[in-house]
């Protein structure tokens, strides 16, 4: 039979172990994404364009654009 592997196992194998760069890097990506999604989500949800966000949050819809799609080097 098979061991079945846990996805902290694949993680770990993949990107490497807890604290060590390419994991951190993968973590932070995965927050990013996780943020932008929710904040895509929400503003769909209120019925606001990108640029009404930013003009509300006194930034610009390229900030808002970046934040939703993920990128974490913002």
């Amino acid at each position: 039979m098979k061991k079945i592997t846990t996805f902290e196992e694949h993680l770990d194998k993949q990107y490497g172990e807890k604290g060590s760069k390419r994991r951190d890097k993968f973590e932070e990506d995965s927050i990013a994404f996780r943020l932008g999604e929710m904040l895509k989500e929400e503003r769909t949800k209120a019925n606001m364009t990108q640029e009404q966000l930013a003009e509300k949050t006194g930034t610009k819809k390229s900030y808002i654009s970046r934040i939703e799609s993920g990128k974490s080097d913002i």
